[in-house]
């Protein structure tokens, strides 16, 4: 598994950067795979060769605003022991605290950061009998989080809705001015803040389901912004918030973890009765059912996705699981 992570170098590489931008503009004009038709620029020649095979080979690139300084593994010295990259042809050192790997493929230096691919090894998943069921939404908890074998509750990125109703409503406002470069900013800004809680979320996850012995099951959402049946505000919500994004980041995480991750076909897990099995009553997150069982909707769809239709036979005439709900 490739990942890639971010170092704050604190170096002004400004002038290698200027450099950067002319070697690749020189390559795309020129179509030159060589270092030597570019020593004129005065950059190191290890870097070169990396800026004009990615934008030389790519023929759809025309042009170019900011290219980064790229260094191949060849080009980079690990100390494992110290935990320290050193990078000799720019005579930077830095620091890392993330999960040992296999190697490092390469490093990107922009303006700020470094960003530091490198391959980690997968950890085969352990084998489990439980499963925590995790129920994503566009409106309310990002997130609901079940174990049916315990009964607990965690709901997860309560913040997540007025994060986009705030953002929203600036958009629109800045639309009407006429202000159109600020409002990519804003939908920047607000696309920063979604990752960072799709990190923290999914990191979250995993942590639940490695403490209490079990996998993760996810519905498989495929296709669910072709449904024409939503509303047009909900419509607003569902593609406004990253369901991809946060199930990479769990697929991922749970990888380095020897967590499995599994999927369930989604129809009927918030309309059937996590209890009896029997299609019950959904008003918004109001959920009822015939056999006398009331629940929250996304609660009662959690428990769905985590458990096996064994599991729901077996606990069938029983509304009295216990539950104990965390709110994060």
């Amino acid at each position: 598994m490739i990942l890639t992570y971010k170092l704050k170098h604190n170096r002004d590489f400004s002038d290698e950067l200027r450099k950067a931008k002319q070697v690749a503009e020189f390559g795309i004009k020129n179509r030159t795979l060589s270092s030597k038709d570019v020593k004129q620029f005065g950059l190191k020649s290890i870097i070169s060769n990396q800026i004009l095979r990615k934008y030389v080979r790519n023929k759809k690139v025309k042009s170019v605003s900011s290219v980064q300084l790229t260094i191949p593994n060849q080009g980079i010295k690990v100390d494992k022991k110290n935990r320290k990259i050193t990078i000799p042809c720019l005579k930077l050192v830095l620091d890392y605290q993330f999960p040992d790997f296999e190697k490092i493929n390469q490093i990107e230096i922009g303006k700020e950061y470094a960003c530091v691919s490198v391959t980690i090894p997968d950890i085969e998943p352990e084998k489990v009998d439980n499963y925590v069921g995790v129920d994503r939404n566009a409106t309310g908890h990002i997130a609901v989080v079940a174990n049916p074998a315990t009964g607990k509750i965690w709901k997860l990125g309560k913040k997540g809705l007025h994060i986009h109703n705030k953002y929203k409503n600036i958009r629109k406002t800045l639309q009407k001015q006429g202000k159109y470069r600020k409002v990519k900013q804003i939908k920047d800004r607000e696309s920063r803040i979604v990752k960072d809680l799709n990190h923290k979320i999914s990191r979250k996850i995993v942590e639940i389901a490695k403490e209490n012995n079990c996998g993760i099951k996810l519905e498989d959402l495929t296709g669910i912004r072709n449904n024409k049946k939503h509303t047009r505000s909900f419509n607003y919500s569902l593609n406004s918030w990253s369901f991809y994004q946060l199930q990479q980041f769990i697929e991922y995480k749970a990888k380095l973890r020897g967590v499995e991750v599994v999927y369930i076909d989604p129809h009927y897990t918030s309309k059937k009765c996590s209890i009896c099995g029997q299609i019950g009553n959904r008003n918004g997150k109001l959920f009822k059912c015939s056999c006398g069982h009331v629940d929250h909707a996304d609660v009662n769809a959690a428990f769905n996705i985590g458990q096996s239709i064994k599991e729901r036979d077996l606990m069938e005439g029983s509304t009295d699981t216990p539950k104990a709900a965390l709110f994060i």
